[in-house]
């Protein structure tokens, strides 16, 4: 049986900008051999940016999912062959009162509108998810190269009118962005968006802070560009 086969998949399109995000449950034919797998690793802080530890996925194991993925890739994101940047087991281990400046807002992980981000949610806790923010003062949900400086002027006035958020993750509205959807986190779904598109990891503050991938809260982080 295909890997494709036991997908249950919508398309979802977001905000003024309709941005396209792809959800995929039971994405994996057997969840548990990645949670299991992901036991066996050393996980490190990999990155500043990231609030918690991760491994290096094999591509040997993701392959057969970006194949599986590429008529949706085609259809949703008007991309042909992709290749995988980089993917790793990753699981948040700080809390939010320990949260940098930076960790506390919305980012974008690439300019280009060919890098595309697949995240698969390991977790048996669902409370977590992630959420999709518009910037107020421009409007901007997604930041490409010709509106990186624009963008990134407009946050330091914002950020200089209203300061800084509170230590925590951001998950709703604040005076700087809007929230313009949240995608529920479900053991096993992936969802499938533009890596240069405005998002944040809403994760509980009661939620696990645990190392530990069976007791935090576990993804499989994947980064996909076009070849060429």
């Amino acid at each position: 049986m295909a890997i494709s086969d036991t997908w249950q998949f919508s398309v979802h399109a977001h905000g003024d900008e309709a941005q396209p995000v792809v959800v995929i449950d039971d994405f994996a034919p057997d969840p548990h051999v990645l949670r299991e797998d992901a036991t066996f690793l050393s996980f490190s802080r990999i990155g500043a940016h990231y609030p918690g530890v991760r491994a290096l996925v094999p591509q040997a194991v993701l392959r057969p999912f970006i194949t599986a993925l590429l008529p949706i890739m085609r259809e949703v994101f008007g991309l042909a062959d992709l290749s995988i940047v980089d993917s790793f087991y990753s699981v948040v281990t700080t809390p939010p009162s320990d949260l940098a400046p930076i960790q506390r807002l919305p980012h974008f992980d690439e300019v280009s509108p060919t890098r595309l981000a697949l995240l698969h949610y390991l977790s048996p806790d669902e409370r977590s998810g992630t959420a999709f923010f518009r910037q107020r003062s421009t409007g901007y949900e997604s930041v490409d190269a010709a509106r990186l400086a624009a963008y990134r002027a407009a946050l330091a006035d914002d950020l200089a009118r209203h300061g800084l958020p509170d230590a925590g993750y951001i998950g709703a509205d604040s005076p700087v962005f809007e929230r313009v959807a949240r995608h529920q986190a479900r053991f096993n779904r992936a969802i499938l968006y533009r890596s240069n598109t405005l998002h944040c990891a809403d994760i509980p503050p009661d939620m696990s802070f645990s190392p530990d991938p069976y007791d935090g809260r576990l993804t499989v982080n994947t980064f996909l560009d076009a070849l060429g």
